[in-house]
């Protein structure tokens, strides 16, 4: 069972916008492009909180083994509920500008 953390919409610029939610957070976040990036590991993409202002994760863009295709994959972190790490995916309904990160349990 895939467990939705976040509820995007993609924008024409290539960021996205939605909300990030657990049981215990609610956050309304934009991703936005890391256009400047300083070296070749750096992230793809940084996750803000539209409240604060904070950055609360990353995430970088890769070739998946199994099917050659992108993918991107997120790395969210906060003191409220440590680190979580998900995937980016189309969201259920076929509107391609909706999306949604699934969490990726690491066990």
């Amino acid at each position: 069972m895939a467990t939705t953390i976040a509820q995007l919409t993609e924008k024409p610029d290539g960021s996205m916008e939605g909300v990030f939610a657990t049981i215990r957070v609610n956050a309304p976040i934009t991703v936005v492009p890391n256009t400047n990036k300083s070296h070749e590991d750096a992230p793809d993409y940084r996750v803000i909180n539209k409240r604060t202002g904070f950055e609360i994760g990353a995430g970088w863009v890769s070739t998946s083994q199994r099917s050659g295709k992108d993918k991107t994959s997120f790395k969210l972190e906060a003191p409220e509920f440590g680190v979580i790490f998900g995937n980016l995916a189309p969201a259920p309904g076929g509107e391609e500008n909706k999306k949604v990160i699934l969490w990726n349990n690491p066990e």
